[in-house]
């Protein structure tokens, strides 16, 4: 039991102070669950967050069901994905309360912004520290370089662009001998 609070409370923690979703959750994510807790790798944590990217729902939701699964079972995911929306759940309860005052607020409107500046520069944090453990040789390189720009672009769905991705990420593997 003490380990499945562990996980609500560490989870609640992330989930409360963090901004912006899934990518701008990730250098929390790695300092909690890699660095501090020694609960997975960071290998583990960017296979969590690709596959989280991949299933319906909320990416941070996903991946704190997974590492919950990966420490305790099935009560550890639902201890962890709890924790991970309890803060959401309240936050969004509060502000209901008293939409129409805070909106209208212009201490809120600067938070907001000065917010989504910082949000920003994580975005941008996650994607090079991704880019630094996948990013490995010129083939997936050039597979990042294309998915971005198909991004970018094009009317390409992303989630097109992540199932090809990952189909021709399988191929390169048994190419190269690599799958076990």
């Amino acid at each position: 039991m003490k380990e499945l609070l562990e996980l609500y409370c560490a989870f609640f923690r992330i989930g409360g102070l963090t901004f912006g979703g899934g990518l701008t959750m990730l250098p929390m994510l790695k300092h909690e669950l890699v660095e501090k807790k020694k609960w997975v790798t960071e290998e583990d944590l960017l296979d969590y967050y690709a596959v989280g990217q991949c299933t319906p729902g909320i990416i941070a939701v996903n991946v704190s069901t997974f590492v919950g699964y990966k420490r305790k079972g099935i009560l550890g995911a639902v201890f962890s994905t709890l924790g991970m929306i309890s803060p959401s759940l309240i936050i969004v309860s509060v502000i209901a309360m008293f939409l129409n005052q805070f909106m209208e607020s212009e201490t809120v409107k600067h938070a907001v912004n000065g917010i989504k500046v910082v949000v920003c520069a994580l975005m941008v944090n996650t994607v090079f520290t991704m880019a630094k453990k996948t990013v490995k040789d010129k083939i997936t390189a050039a597979v990042c370089i294309l998915a971005f720009l198909l991004a970018m672009f094009t009317p390409v769905p992303t989630v097109l662009l992540v199932i090809i991705s990952g189909i021709f990420g399988v191929i390169l593997g048994k190419v190269r001998g690599t799958e076990k």
